[in-house]
This record gives C-alpha cells, structure tokens and sequence, in this order.
C-alpha cells in the first residue's frame, strides 16, 4: 500500500510546472529588489545634487 503510494507519488507530474513557475517568480523578484535599490540610490543622488544646486543659484 506505502510502495504503491509512493510511485503513484513520484511519477505524478502535474505540480512541476506550478513550482518551476514558482522558482522563476522568486529569481525574477530578487533580481527587480536588486535592481530597484540601485536605482533608488542614484535617484536619491540625483535629487541631492539638484537640491543642492537650486539651494546654492538660490542664495546668489
């Protein structure tokens, strides 16, 4: 009875492609945080040195 339910288990195939979908998902979220944080930084930048330009042509 275990032995039969165990192959019936290991020759079902039906759920691979839910978590290979799953696995892609999870790699193609850590790769758009990584993106967003560097991307967030240099916006970050950016906005400083306009900040700090229109402060300085400010007190001119």
């Amino acid at each position: 009875m275990v032995l039969k339910s165990l192959k019936s288990f290991c020759s079902d195939r039906t759920g691979g492609t839910a978590v290979e979908y799953g696995l892609l998902l999870g790699l193609i979220s850590i790769g758009l945080l990584a993106g967003l944080e560097a991307f967030s930084n240099s916006l970050s930048d950016t906005f400083g040195t306009i900040t700090n330009t229109i402060d300085s042509a400010g007190t001119e």
